[in-house]
């Protein structure tokens, strides 16, 4: 393959990932704290991040916690985020406003308080 080949393949690939690379952290969140009570009605928690979606007031949000390995080291179980449970959620939401999304840095059950991303507390 061509040096101009490789770099067009290698152009094509970057532009092709933006969408999924753009979301990854914290960019498209809008700053600042953002607080969410609600109960989860579904969990899906595996990699690249768990995703939580909870019902807060008859509005539905997803939310977005930590990989298994941040989850757990916060002490978080899969069982502690299943459905049914009531959470609190303290994290960023997305700078849409019409995107009833947020990025959780702590989640808080009952009066215990787990961080996902301490830095950022």
């Amino acid at each position: 393959m061509t040096v101009t080949r490789r770099a067009l393949a290698l152009s094509l690939a970057l532009i092709a990932a933006a969408p999924a690379l753009a979301h990854h952290g914290w960019r498209w969140t809008e700053g600042g704290k953002f607080e969410l009570t609600g109960t989860v009605t579904e969990a899906d928690l595996g990699n690249p991040h768990g995703v939580l979606t909870m019902d807060a007031d008859g509005e539905i949000w997803t939310v977005e916690v930590g990989q298994p390995w941040r989850n757990e080291r916060a002490g978080l179980t899969d069982e502690m985020m299943a459905p049914g449970a009531e959470l609190t959620i303290l994290g960023a939401r997305s700078a849409d406003p019409e995107e009833l999304l947020v990025k959780a840095e702590a989640v808080t059950i009952g009066d215990q308080s787990y961080e996902l991303y301490p830095g950022r507390l």
